[in-house]
């Protein structure tokens, strides 16, 4: 195990470098015991984000709490804040497990502008851009792949940023290349006309972005987060 010290940019860059899984080179940006290398939108007192063991809270199921001796982020309030990482990131593959209470409503930002939707639609059959495994305001899914509220769901997400000539000028659209959901297709190769709204900025950059949870809207779990860096052509 890495000692990093406790501030300064070096004590970031090893804080970093300890989140990279030793045999696969994935990155883990959530290390199961606190929100270090994470940060929040304003305000900081609205901050409900918590580490431990997500479970729903009985018997209405619409919110979730945040019992000990788990390794989840868990949001355990509605109409809080956004959190996302320090470290940001452009062509990657991202694969995480989410837990959506009863009527609960969040979403994924890839590079904290392009969102893919967390939502509970368990059951629902007319699917729209609004439900769950959509690329909001751009695809709604093909199927729905979600489970009942309360248990747990695989997101595996490929995604390709924008391309920007020396100008800043944009040369080729973001694309989510593939989102799966539970092991089911939800999209392929969906391109992005410009940034989700609400998202850390508002702007495309090739500069790269953070990975961002919804967390003004509803009451949400995330865990087993590994983000791997593609860098596609």
């Amino acid at each position: 195990m890495l000692h990093c010290p406790t501030r300064s940019l070096i004590a970031l860059l090893c804080l970093i470098t300890s989140n990279v899984a030793a045999n696969d080179g994935n990155i883990a940006p959530l290390n199961g015991k606190d929100l270090s290398g994470w940060t929040t939108k304003e305000p900081k007192s609205r901050n409900h984000w918590k580490i431990g063991k997500a479970g729903l809270k009985q018997p209405d199921k619409q919110n979730i709490v945040a019992n000990k001796g788990g390794k989840a982020l868990i949001n355990t309030q509605g109409r809080g804040v956004d959190i996302y990482t320090l470290q940001k990131f452009s062509d990657v593959r991202i694969e995480l497990e989410v837990m959506v209470p009863k009527g609960s409503n969040s979403g994924i930002y890839v590079m904290g502008e392009y969102e893919v939707q967390v939502f509970d639609s368990f059951g629902k059959k007319d699917l729209n851009g609004g439900d769950m495994g959509a690329i909001y305001g751009a695809a709604p899914p093909r199927t729905n792949a979600q489970t009942e509220p309360g248990t747990w769901n695989k997101y595996v997400i490929d995604f390709r940023a924008p391309r920007f000539d020396r100008t800043g000028t944009r040369t080729e659209k973001a694309k989510f290349i593939k989102v799966e959901l539970n092991g089911q297709i939800l999209h392929e190769n969906v391109e992005m006309n410009g940034p989700t709204p609400s998202g850390v900025t508002g702007k495309e950059t090739p500069a790269g972005g953070p990975l961002m949870f919804q967390g003004d809207h509803g009451p949400v779990a995330f865990r087993n987060i590994t983000i791997q860096i593609a860098n596609r052509p």
